[in-house]
C-alpha cells in the first residue's frame, strides 16, 4: 500500500511539474512575441490591392503617424496572389511590405483561404459548399469553399506554402492569421458525406456502437453499415438529435483541422519569432474555437453597434451590450493563456439590421475594455473606408477621401497615446490585489452542452447563452475576475466555480466536482445540469439522480411555464419571475433551502438549495429567472457567506485589473461614482465616470 501511495504521489508531482513547465514555457513565448513592458500594441487592416499603388506610401505613412504599430495584409487577396493556377505574383505585396517597413510598421500576414479565386471554383466546382436543400454557393461572396472538400483542403496549402516560403523569415512580419473569421460548414457535398462517414467509423469503430449511441432502435433508425448513413437534415422535423449533434462535432473538427493544416505548413518555413493565430467570431456554440492545436493563441473579433444589441437606456444601442467584450476577453484568454482582438469596430458599420453611429467615446471605451481583460493587441478593420463592394458605408480609421480621420479613428489615436503614457507608469513587479483574487471565479463551459440543449430546448422561453450571461454578469457585478474553464482545467485555482446548464455529464466530472468542493471550493450549479450522460441520453435512473449526492438534494421533476403566466421564486423576502425552466428540489437533511416556488400547485417546493460538502459548499440554483436578478442575489449571498470581499457595481459598469492598473468602463446611462482605494493614482479619467467614459488608475 505504501508503494502504491508513493507511486501516486510521484505521478502527481510529475504532473504538477509538467504543468508548471508548460505555463512557464508559454509565458516565455508570449513575452518574446509581446514584451510585457509594452503592455499592448495597436494595429489596423490595410488592403493595398484595393487602392492605386501611388497612394500606398501616403496611406501607410498616415497609419504610422496616427500611432499604429502594425498593419495587416492579404486576408482576401488570393486572386491577386495567384492570378492563374500555379502562377504567383508577390511583387505588389513585396512593395507594400517594403513601404510598411520604411515607416516602421510591423505586419500580420494572412492566408487568403476565405476567398478562393474564380478560376479555382470554375475548374473545380465541387469545392463549393452544398447546402441542405441541394443548392450551391458561388463565387462573388466569401467563405464559399467547403473545408470538407478534399481538393480544396490540399490545393489551398500550395498557396499557403508559397506565402510562408516568401515571408517566413521577414523580420518585419510578426505573425500570421489563418483564414478570416473561420466558420462551421454544414456541407452536404460528396466529399463531406464520405468524410462524415469516415469520421463516424473512426469514432464508433462498429455500427452497433453507433446505433446504441444514437438510440437508433427509436423510430426504426437502425443502420447495418456506415455506408448507409447520410448527413442529417437539420431543417427536417423529427431528425435524430444524436446524429445532428455528431454532425456539428464533425463539422467543427473539419474547421479546426483545416486551420491546423495551414498552420503546420507555415510552421515549417517561418521564424520562431512569428506567431500563428486566427480571428474568430465569439460564437459560443462552435467548439472549433480553441480546438486548433497548432496555434500559439486565439483571437476574436467584436462589433458592438449594428442594430442587434440595445444596451442600457435610450441610447444603449449606441454602446452595445456591456458584457460582450468582457465575456470575449474571459472566454478567449484561458484557451491558451493570452488573446488579442483582431477586429474591433472603428465606427458605423454597413451590414447590420440597422447601422447607427456609436456614441462619441464608445470606440475608445471598447479599446480600454479589450485591454482591461489582458489583451496583448487591439486591431481594427479597416484603415480606409471602402468605396465599393459589399461593405460600402463601413467606416474606417479615415473616411472615403482616404485622408480625413473619422471620429473612431481619432479615438483609436487617443487610445494609442494613452497606452504610451501607461507604459511610462508600468511597474513590472505589480501583482493583482489580494481582495480581487479572493473572489476569482471559473465558469465551466462545454460547447457540446450548448449545442445539445439548443437541439432540444423544451421551451421557446429558454436561451442558453443568455443563461450563461446571467451568471457572468452577476459575477462581474461583484467585481470578480472570471475565466471560462473546461473539464480539463484545474478547478482548485478558483475559490468559486459556476457550472451553468451543464446538461451532458459523466461520473468522472461528477467526481472531479465533488473533490473540488470537498477540498474547499465553492460550487454553484444551475438548472439542467447533469440530466443527461455524455451521449445525450437521459440516465436510466430518476431525474438527475447521479448528481443528487453532489448537490445535497433530489430533483423530483422540472416545470416549464407559458410566457403569459410567469411563476415566482421567493428568496430572502424578494420575489423573482421565471418561465423557462424550474427544477423541483427535495433537499436532503442538512441541506439549506434558500428559495422556494410561489403560487403554483407545488408552492413551497425548494428552488435553490445549498449545503456543506467537506471543506467547501455546493449551491444548486434550480430556476432560470427572467432577468438574472435571482442568480445575482444567490451569488452575492454565497460570496458574502464565504467572506469573499465583494463590490456592488451597477449594470453596465465593468472593472478589471491588469499589470498594476485598474480599469473601469461605463456602458450605463448614468454617471457612476467609483470609490478608489486610498493608495490609487488616477492616470486617466475622474472618479465620476460618465457614460462611454473610462477611469484608469495605478494601484
Amino acid at each position: 500500500m505504501k508503494i502504491i501511495k508513493r507511486k501516486i504521489f510521484k505521478k502527481l508531482v510529475l504532473t504538477f511539474l509538467v504543468t508548471m513547465a508548460c505555463m512557464v514555457t508559454n509565458a516565455q513565448k508570449f513575452e518574446k512575441y509581446f514584451p510585457k513592458k509594452d503592455l499592448t500594441t495597436v494595429g489596423v487592416y490595410y488592403y493595398p490591392e484595393h487602392w492605386d499603388e501611388s497612394q500606398w506610401d501616403r496611406d501607410l505613412k498616415k497609419i504610422a503617424e496616427m500611432g499604429f504599430e502594425f498593419t495587416h495584409f492579404g486576408e482576401f487577396a488570393w486572386a491577386q496572389l495567384e492570378p492563374q493556377e500555379g502562377v504567383y505574383d508577390f511583387k505588389w505585396l513585396d512593395k507594400a511590405v517594403a513601404i510598411a517597413t520604411k515607416y516602421k510598421l510591423k505586419i500580420v500576414m494572412c492566408t487568403s483561404t476565405a476567398t478562393p479565386p474564380v478560376w479555382l471554383v470554375r475548374k473545380h466546382p465541387d469545392v463549393l459548399v452544398t447546402y441542405e436543400d441541394g443548392t450551391k454557393s458561388d463565387h462573388g461572396s466569401r467563405q464559399h469553399a467547403s473545408f470538407s472538400s478534399n481538393y480544396y483542403r490540399s490545393y489551398s496549402l500550395k498557396m499557403v506554402e508559397q506565402l510562408a516560403k516568401k515571408y517566413g523569415n521577414n523580420k518585419n512580419i510578426i505573425g500570421w492569421q489563418i483564414d478570416n473569421e473561420p466558420a462551421r460548414f454544414l456541407d452536404y457535398g460528396a466529399d463531406a458525406q464520405q468524410r462524415y462517414r469516415n469520421w463516424l467509423k473512426e469514432k464508433y469503430q462498429n455500427i452497433d456502437t453507433l446505433n446504441k449511441a444514437w438510440g437508433n432502435s427509436f423510430w426504426s433508425g437502425i443502420y447495418s453499415d456506415f455506408s448507409e448513413i447520410n448527413i442529417p437534415l437539420h431543417k427536417e422535423w423529427g431528425m435524430n438529435l444524436h446524429s445532428q449533434l455528431d454532425h456539428y462535432r464533425f463539422s467543427d473538427k473539419e474547421t479546426a483541422t483545416f486551420l491546423d493544416s495551414q498552420a503546420a505548413v507555415i510552421r515549417k518555413y517561418v521564424s520562431k519569432d512569428q506567431w500563428i493565430t486566427s480571428n474568430y467570431r465569439p460564437a459560443y456554440d462552435e467548439s472549433f474555437i480553441g480546438m486548433s492545436t497548432e496555434f500559439d493563441f486565439d483571437c476574436y473579433t467584436r462589433y458592438m453597434v449594428y442594430g442587434g444589441s440595445f444596451g442600457i437606456g435610450k441610447n444603449g444601442y449606441r454602446l452595445g451590450d456591456y458584457a460582450a467584450i468582457g465575456m470575449a476577453n474571459d472566454f478567449f484568454r484561458p484557451l491558451k493563456g493570452m488573446y488579442g482582438c483582431m477586429e474591433l469596430q472603428p465606427g458605423q458599420v454597413n451590414w447590420g439590421s440597422i447601422n447607427p453611429q456609436p456614441l462619441p467615446g464608445s470606440v475608445r471605451m471598447w479599446l480600454w475594455h479589450v485591454f482591461a481583460g489582458g489583451s496583448k493587441f487591439e486591431c481594427t478593420y479597416r484603415f480606409r473606408a471602402p468605396l465599393y463592394g459589399y461593405e460600402q458605408y463601413h467606416y474606417g480609421i479615415v473616411g472615403t477621401d482616404g485622408v480625413t480621420p473619422t471620429p473612431g479613428g481619432l479615438e483609436f489615436s487617443q487610445f494609442i497615446k494613452e497606452i504610451e503614457t501607461l507604459r511610462k507608469n508600468y511597474n513590472a513587479k505589480a501583482e493583482l490585489p489580494d481582495y480581487y483574487l479572493k473572489r476569482k471565479t471559473g465558469i465551466l463551459f462545454n460547447p457540446d452542452n450548448v449545442i445539445g440543449i439548443d437541439l432540444n430546448k423544451q421551451t421557446k422561453e429558454w436561451n442558453t447563452i443568455n443563461h450563461f450571461l446571467k451568471y457572468y454578469k452577476a459575477s462581474k457585478s461583484i467585481g470578480a475576475p472570471v475565466d471560462f474553464v473546461r473539464d480539463t482545467t484545474d478547478f482548485s485555482r478558483y475559490p468559486f466555480l459556476i457550472v451553468p446548464a451543464y446538461q451532458m455529464i459523466d461520473q468522472k466530472l461528477i467526481d472531479k466536482l465533488t473533490l473540488y468542493a470537498k477540498n474547499g471550493g465553492n460550487l454553484i450549479m444551475s438548472c439542467r445540469s447533469g440530466i443527461q450522460n455524455r451521449q445525450g441520453h437521459l440516465w436510466e435512473a430518476k431525474f438527475y439522480e447521479p448528481i443528487w449526492s453532489l448537490i445535497g438534494s433530489q430533483i423530483e421533476s422540472y416545470d416549464l411555464l407559458m410566457p403569459h403566466s410567469p411563476g415566482a421564486i421567493k428568496f430572502e423576502n424578494q420575489e423573482f419571475a421565471w418561465t423557462s425552466w424550474g427544477d423541483l428540489l427535495k433537499p436532503n437533511k442538512g441541506t439549506e433551502i434558500w428559495a422556494t416556488y410561489q403560487g403554483d400547485f407545488y408552492a413551497g417546493t425548494a428552488s435553490v438549495v445549498s449545503h456543506k460538502l467537506g471543506k467547501g459548499t455546493v449551491t444548486y440554483v434550480g430556476t432560470d429567472s427572467k432577468n438574472g436578478d435571482l442568480e445575482k442575489q444567490v451569488i452575492r449571498k454565497l460570496y458574502k457567506q464565504q467572506n469573499a470581499p465583494i463590490e456592488d457595481y451597477p449594470e453596465g459598469v465593468m472593472i478589471d485589473y491588469r499589470d498594476g492598473f485598474g480599469i473601469a468602463v461605463n456602458y450605463s446611462d448614468k454617471p457612476y461614482n467609483f470609490n478608489l482605494p486610498k493608495d490609487a493614482k488616477i492616470i486617466f479619467g475622474t472618479q465620476s465616470i460618465k457614460t462611454a467614459d473610462v477611469l484608469v488608475w495605478k494601484y
